[in-house]
């Protein structure tokens, strides 16, 4: 009877403290209108979190003023008062604005949708600040573990032994291009991603989902700014400048990029005299417009300009051993002059008619024109640096002997125009299911003509193609025609038509107390190239299906699993179809791997601040494999099929609060690539990067907490593209020497949110500071030129070296 009695008492009691209460359910939504997940509500010692749709409920007492938190490491914290009656439920919306410190984001907590796919999270701050020659979104990228670059003047990178042109940008879900030419860092000029107007940086490398393209390596997803105000931001420096506009009138908002960057202080900095006059300018456009909450229309437009006026002097370099040191004099003649014109325009419609289902509508349309022209004749001498320290001619070259000339010739045109039309639908069908399909279509017309050639003179003597004729050089030079050293030529008209469509469904489950989640997905092409020229055509397929797994077991230590695992075909582009001659073969074929890896990141706190140690292993299985040779960061494809190969690595990366409210990181990778080529065995691919250390770590003075730093550090293992491009791989593989450059910048504050001088009232953000680039002089190199002497047989190594040590003044301003 007792127990009874307590029973009723006990449930009176709880009736009536719960009947005392109210509920708060609702959602919470980015600037952007996205939900936020893991976002922590709460009130006192009660609290929930948002789940995976940004949703939660949370019960607080009733009749008396109580004070909502909300609060997100990547978000701005806010606090709402609610005053409800008993049993009284109130539905909210709550718009949390992302952080904006100057310093740099700290991005710990991996819990959105597309971190889950395994994408990395990068703040949009850092790609701002980070030193480096080419600076931007690229230059972050390359401090990861999985992605790498070897010439600082390039924004192109290599991820997990692919190569520059296996890589997939995306912005604001329109897929953008790169120019067909280049062939140097110093050519490339800016790239298409504006580091000013970027709003969220997401990194795949490799293992994506079937909505991220046709590519073999990796995906750089970035979404541009939504604006919210009026603001103009302004930054300048010794290499270039930008202007960058915000506009929001009503349902109207406007976007506005405008850059500037010339290469020469970096070019001067090399062991080389040059006449050089780059002229590097873009601009950038997105407008939007809200009809009502449900449809909205954007269009994102790009004119990119590239004058490149290159005119090479004379060049001075010192190699061989200590004991038998010599000089490479090169007197140049002649000139370059290219011209790189990119004209892009894309229009896209989103109708959200509920808050599950999403129609985007996108269609876009790119051109560039390139224009390659050089005629340049170098005569090069070896002689001896002097070795008297007391004279004033210490390392200048002495007792120089002619050894010959050589002249390159190039006269090549590409005009290629690239237009898409596509559709995606997502439906979340509760918050557990989701679907989403997607197609393209897509076609090319590639115009494609090159002229290029080099004539090496030794002493007097042309020298042949290696392997052509059967003569004793030089005394045996008549039984043979005078021909190029090395000739490409070719007259290309191309038409391409794709097809493309993609389906995946996304779940969450809960297996006990452990949560997991899938992305099963398939991706198909069907294209058709077409030879104007040549008359013939040819027909193709990709299938690609493709399964991503999360798991976040119930364990004390916060610990999240993804399996990636697929296989993933590269349908060939116009470079992959033309062969080192210049001529189209159409027969290539899509190449093909299966890809599997295994991903751990585990979060945790040291010295009471929030960390992230990231750590993945992978296998790839390559077949149909086109060759290539690389030189710089150009690629020449063999334009065939008949190679296999792997890559297998593991990658770390740990990210955090080394120095309190600020993100630093360090990476590190190990990597080895080979491929067999005609089943001769396996040899190194040339982007077999054995192994890299990168780190990016950000400081400021305590006591003067405006004054910032930034070091931005790599050190990567040689790769094998040290060979002349004729060389037979099988015969002569000649690794390149480890690359180490460390950017640094120091950065005074005069006006932010939290210290603003009179003067600067009307300025929102003001830091001015210095850059150090290369700041240990290292001399890295990518490339070798190689001497012949047609009478000793001696060839000689000489390293093309990048770029040296450089002092930057950089300045930003925010309006």
């Amino acid at each position: 009877m007792l127990k009874k009695l307590l029973i009723v008492i006990s449930f009176l009691l709880f009736s009536n403290v719960y009947g005392q209460t109210a509920l708060i359910k609702g959602k919470v939504l980015n600037t952007e209108n996205q939900p936020i997940s893991g976002v922590n509500i709460s009130y006192k010692k009660n609290g929930t979190t948002t789940d995976n749709t940004g949703h939660f409920e949370i019960r607080i007492p009733s009749d008396k003023k109580v004070r909502l938190s909300f609060s997100h490491i990547s978000y701005q914290k806010k606090q709402i008062v609610f005053r409800l009656k008993n049993q009284e439920a109130k539905k909210v919306k709550i718009i949390l604005t992302p952080k904006n410190e100057n310093i740099g984001e700290v991005i710990i907590q991996a819990k959105s949708k597309k971190e889950k796919e395994g994408g990395i999270k990068i703040g949009k701050m850092n790609a701002k600040v980070t030193p480096g020659a080419q600076g931007g979104v690229e230059n972050l990228i390359k401090s990861l573990p999985s992605a790498s670059g070897f010439d600082e003047m390039s924004s192109q990178y290599m991820v997990r032994g692919g190569n520059f042109d296996e890589n997939q940008v995306y912005i604001n879900g329109i897929e953008v291009y790169r120019p067909f030419f280049i062939r140097s860092g110093q050519q490339e000029g800016l790239s298409f991603v504006n580091s000013d107007l970027v709003q969220n940086i997401y990194f795949f490398p490799g293992g994506f989902a079937a909505n991220s393209g046709d590519k073999l390596s990796s995906v750089l997803d970035i979404s541009y700014i939504k604006p919210q105000k009026n603001s103009t931001s302004f930054s300048g420096s010794m290499i270039g400048g930008s202007l960058a506009n915000q506009f929001k009138k009503g349902k109207t908002s406007n976007l506005l990029g405008l850059r500037y960057r010339n290469n020469g202080l970096l070019v001067k900095s090399k062991n080389i005299k040059v006449d050089y006059h780059p002229v590097f300018v873009d601009v950038q456009n997105l407008f939007r417009y809200d009809y009502n909450k449900k449809l909205s229309f954007e269009f994102l437009g790009n004119l990119s300009l590239n004058l490149y006026k290159y005119k090479p002097l004379v060049k001075i370099a010192n190699f061989g051993s200590y004991g038998d040191s010599k000089s490479l004099v090169v007197d140049y003649q002649g000139q370059e002059k290219d011209n790189y014109k990119t004209y892009f325009g894309a229009l896209k419609s989103t109708y959200q008619p509920t808050k599950n289902t999403r129609y985007t509508f996108t269609t876009s349309l790119y051109n560039t024109q390139e224009e390659e022209y050089f005629d340049i004749q170098g005569q090069y001498s070896i002689g001896t640096p002097n070795s008297d320290l007391s004279s004033d001619n210490f390392g200048e070259p002495e007792n120089l002997e002619a050894l010959g000339s050589e002249i390159n010739h190039a006269r090549n045109d590409l005009d290629a125009l690239i237009g898409n039309v596509g559709f995606k639908f997502l439906k979340i069908i509760n918050k557990k299911h989701q679907v989403e399909l997607g197609a393209k279509i897509s076609f090319e017309d590639i115009k494609d003509r090159i002229n290029e050639w080099q004539v090496i003179d030794s002493a007097g003597f042309s020298l042949y193609p290696p392997g052509q004729f059967q003569i004793e050089e030089p005394y045996d030079l008549d039984n043979a025609p005078i021909v190029p050293y090395q000739q490409t030529r070719g007259m290309n008209h191309v038409l391409i038509q794709r097809n493309i469509a993609y389906a995946l469904w996304r779940s969450n489950y809960k297996v006990g107390q452990h949560k997991l989640w899938l992305n099963a997905g398939v991706r198909g092409q069907v294209y058709q190239i077409t030879d104007k020229i040549q008359a013939q055509n040819n027909n193709g397929y990709v299938v690609s299906p493709r399964l991503l797994v999360g798991l976040k077991p119930n364990w004390k230590k916060n610990m999240e699993f993804r399996l990636a695992t697929g296989l993933y075909q590269q349908p060939p582009f116009y470079k992959e179809f033309r062969s080192p001659s210049g001529q189209i073969n159409e027969q290539v074929k899509p190449q093909k791997s299966y890809i599997v890896s295994l991903a751990n990141d585990w979060y945790f706190d040291m010295w009471e601040r929030p960390f992230k140690l990231t750590s993945e292993a992978y296998y790839k299985y390559l077949w149909d494999v086109n060759p290539y040779t690389l030189e710089n960061v150009r690629i020449r494809y063999f334009a065939t099929n008949n190679a296999t190969a792997f890559a297998y690595g593991f990658e770390s990366r740990l990210n955090g609060e080394f120095i309190k409210g600020v993100e630093s990181w360090f990476s590190l990778a190990l990597m080895k690539t080979m491929e067999n080529i005609d089943h001769k065995g396996y040899i190194y691919r040339p982007t077999d990067q054995r192994f890299k250390f990168a780190m990016l770590f950000q400081d400021y003075v305590p006591r003067i907490p405006n004054m910032r730093m930034y070091l931005n550090m790599t050190y990567n293992g040689g790769i094998p593209t040290g060979s002349p491009t004729y060389a037979d791989p099988y015969k002569f593989q000649f690794r390149t020497n480890n690359y180490f450059r460390s950017d640094i910048g120091m950065f005074y504050i005069l006006s932010d949110k939290k210290n603003k001088p009179q003067w600067l009232t009307k300025v929102k953000y003001f830091s001015f500071g210095v850059e150090i680039l290369n700041m240990f002089d290292v001399q890295n190199s990518i490339s070798n030129m190689w001497i012949r002497n047609i009478y000793t047989k001696q060839v000689y190594r000489v390293k093309n070296y990048l770029t040296g040590r450089i002092f930057n003044v950089k300045m930003n301003i925010k309006l």
